[in-house]
């Protein structure tokens, strides 16, 4: 998966809608997401000097992202949007932006990433990047099915997600600008 690909797409979209100001909810993990998906924002933010870009991380879960969410929002940094690391992070950043008045998408953006059952049945619905799971479980096993030999080279297959509009984003607040 391309997940910087799928990060650029979210970065361009917020951009078009006149955020300027964007925070990442990450989460803190041992393999790195935090780092891999900050790499992707700090790349994507490179291209368009006029963004501001803050980071907090926490859990991997529901209340990591509300945690995380709290923290960024406790700086006196004020995001117009907020990226998060998936679909569960952005469930709690949510809740937390619900529990602080904070109005989705009127105040404050949010993204996800993953496109998981949750993100189409939370309130608003979660702008989110696809992860075609199914496609890529067919190219493994097509993959491992055709191999005739554990000695030849590994193919790389990369795909690019699909950026899925729903109700958690909209045109940056000009009030809080």
């Amino acid at each position: 998966m391309d997940y910087s690909r799928g990060i650029v797409k979210l970065i361009d979209y917020l951009y078009s809608l006149g955020h300027r100001r964007i925070g990442f909810v990450g989460h803190h993990a041992i393999l790195g997401p935090i780092n891999e998906g900050m790499r992707a924002v700090v790349e994507a933010v490179a291209r368009i000097p006029s963004l501001e870009v803050r980071t907090a991380a926490n859990a991997d879960t529901l209340e990591g992202g509300r945690l995380a969410t709290r923290a960024l929002l406790s700086s006196a940094f004020r995001p117009t949007a907020i990226v998060c690391v998936n679909d569960f992070t952005a469930v709690g950043a949510l809740r937390e932006l619900r529990e602080r008045g904070l109005r989705v998408p009127e105040d404050v953006s949010v993204t996800g990433f993953d496109n998981v059952k949750i993100s189409e049945f939370c309130c608003p619905a979660l702008t989110t990047v696809h992860i075609p799971r199914d496609r890529v479980g067919h190219i493994m096993c097509d993959f491992l099915i055709a191999r005739p030999s554990a000695d030849e080279t590994i193919a790389e297959i990369v795909i690019d997600p699909e950026l899925v509009l729903r109700d958690s984003t909209g045109p940056a607040n000009e009030t809080l600008l």
